[in-house]
Parts: structure tokens; sequence; C-alpha cells
């Protein structure tokens, strides 16, 4: 009896403590720049993990940004599955705020609000998400680094009742010719 309380105390001090620490990033380059990202086209490949670990979605994204007139970035995103189902497009809207940005898609169930830590992004919203005939509202953790001005590495925290369910890595790259984006990571 003892060590099950134990072990749930230690179950519950890990569910609850943030794994990713933003100030961490504060002084880090190169400084994230969302909206120069994801003007125009960037490719992505990422995976879905259960968590226990195992591989329950593999999938490309074909993402199109444009900032319109009103300076806000619309991405359309086109996901196509290697292994597994999910969305199959979404359209996000982008707006810049003093301290990061807000967005909204069509699929979101809660504003996204994302606060900027020198190299890196925390955007946080929640979602239904449909599991095979059920749907759940979760609520999504992304941290997104830059490694340059080509380059983001993403990985999302899908958590219910405040606890991880599974864990999505991306990886994203601009391909714009003239950023000097020519594929592979850019010094």
């Amino acid at each position: 009896m003892k060590l099950f309380v134990i072990a749930t105390c230690l179950l519950l001090i890990t569910a609850c403590k943030s794994s990713i620490k933003s100030n961490e990033y504060q002084s880090m380059s190169p400084n994230i720049d969302v909206f120069g990202f994801f003007e125009g086209q960037v490719y992505a490949w990422g995976i879905v993990q259960n968590r226990s670990g195992q591989l329950v979605q593999r999938f490309k994204v074909d993402i199109k940004g444009v900032i319109g007139q009103d300076n806000v970035l619309e991405l359309d995103e086109t996901f196509t599955y290697g292994y597994g189902e999910g969305v199959k497009h979404r359209i996000w809207r982008i707006s810049r705020q003093e301290r990061g940005f807000i967005g909204n898609a069509n699929d979101i169930a809660t504003q996204a609000v994302g606060d900027v830590f020198g190299n890196a992004l925390r955007w946080q919203y929640e979602m239904d998400l449909p599991v095979d005939d059920t749907t759940y509202r979760v609520a999504f953790d992304d941290w997104m680094w830059a490694f340059d001005q080509c380059t983001l590495m993403n990985r999302s925290y899908i958590k219910k009742f405040g606890l991880v369910v599974a864990e999505v890595t991306i990886f994203m790259q601009n391909q714009e010719q003239s950023l000097g984006c020519t594929g592979g990571l850019h010094p």
C-alpha cells in the first residue's frame, strides 16, 4: 500500500510540472520569426505517438502562408497520412499581439495563444479531437524552435485532465528560394 501511495504521488507531481521552461530559450538565437517563416511554401513531416510511445500517425503537411492586407497570416494546411488518419485540411488565421500571437482555425475549439521566447514559440489551444466514434476535448501545448530562417522543429504535448496522452513531433522547412532555403539545415 505504501508503494502505491508513493507511486501515485510521483505520478501527480510529474503530471503537474511543466516539461519545458520558457526562460531557457529567451537568449537563444536565431529569434523565431513566425510571419517570416510561414509566409510562402512550407513542407512539414510529423509523427504522433501515444502515451506509451507507440506510433499512431505519420503524416506530411503542405502549408501555404499568405500575409493579408489586414496583417493577418493565413496558413492553408493540407495533410497527407502515411499511417493512421486525421484532419485533412485546416486554415489558421494568426494575428500579432503585443507579446506574441493569437490564432483561430475552424476545427480548433478555443483561440490559440502564442508567446515568443527567443528562438521558441509556445502555442496553446484546445481542440475537439475525434478518435474512432468519440470526440475528446484536449489541450495542445505546442513548442516550436527556430533552427535558422528555413527550419523549425515542433514538439506538441496533447493533454487531457493535465496528463500527457500523446506527443507530436514535426519538422518544418520553408521552401522559399528568396530566403536561401534549398533543403537541409542552413548555418
